[in-house]
């Protein structure tokens, strides 16, 4: 009986030990997991990264970048780190005062609306069209905290918001003028090129500009893996596919790619001239 006991006692004594032992592991194995893991994520077109992005970043209640409950520091992170922590494509790099000096003079309001819409080789909501402009603001109150005072987000809605709602309904109007007026040029454009035979509509468009504008940031650098231009040898499995499917990428998207690198306001001739223009010096 007493031998029963005795054996019953020290089962459980190495049972309660390996119990311990398996808690501690299990926890070593979390710890090096977080260590280990990435301080960004690569987001593909077709994803909804902008909210995937906010919600992965925590609760919001402590984030960081004056962005209200937005975590700014975490959309830039996944967005905006690649050119602005190099200085790719001339971006400034946060925190150089220097580089920022001209920027910070013209307000924050200007740094948000280029950031928004586009500015020379910065694509809109830099590439990715998903990112609310609450997010965007997030994510750049973050990059110019270093440099310049933040104005606070996310203040009285009441009758700013009122205004800025009679703003964005004429901002509306205007755009659905422009688009009316982009539709009849393309329709123009269309019949010229089918009345010149062989040369395709998009023949006439200024593609380089275009490239100047939406591409070069990642096909001057090779960022995200982006064939550099006139780097024959990257170009070279590419091009055996046919400047059809290049055009096809170029459009919807491919990979870390966004449709029409980010700026849907462009038609698709103008995508093929600017994808003509890239590919031209390895053709």
């Amino acid at each position: 009986m007493k031998s029963s006991k005795l054996i019953m006692g020290c089962l459980a004594t190495l049972g309660l030990t390996a119990g311990i032992a398996v808690a501690q592991d299990d926890a070593e194995r979390e710890a090096i997991a977080e260590r280990l893991k990435p301080v960004g994520e690569l987001c593909l077109q077709g994803e909804d990264c902008g909210t995937a992005m906010a919600a992965s970043s925590g609760d919001g209640g402590n984030a960081s970048g004056g962005g209200g409950s937005v975590d700014g520091e975490g959309i830039y992170n996944n967005v905006c780190m690649a050119c602005h922590e190099t200085g790719a494509a001339g971006a400034p790099v946060r925190g150089d005062e220097a580089g920022w000096s001209e920027r910070t003079g013209q307000g924050f309001e200007t740094l948000l609306s280029h950031a928004i819409n586009g500015f020379n080789a910065m694509p809109a909501k830099g590439g990715n069209p998903n990112l609310s402009d609450e997010e965007v603001q997030a994510a750049v109150a973050y990059l110019v905290e270093p440099v310049m005072d933040v104005p606070e987000q996310g203040g009285d809605t009441g009758a700013s918001g009122d205004e800025e709602a009679a703003a964005s309904s004429e901002a509306q109007a205007a755009t659905d003028g422009d688009d009316t007026a982009s539709g009849e040029a393309q329709a123009a454009a269309d019949e010229e090129g089918a009345a010149s035979g062989d040369e395709p509509a998009h023949a006439g468009i200024d593609g380089e500009a275009i490239y100047n504008q939406i591409c070069m940031a990642c096909h001057e650098t090779g960022a995200a893996g982006a064939p550099v231009r006139g780097n024959a040898e990257q170009w070279s499995a590419r091009l055996e596919q046919g400047i059809e499917t290049l055009y096809d990428h170029s459009i919807n998207g491919f990979n870390a790619m966004p449709a029409k690198g980010g700026n849907p306001s462009l038609s698709d001739d103008e995508v093929k001239a600017a994808t003509d223009y890239l590919v031209e010096p390895v053709q």
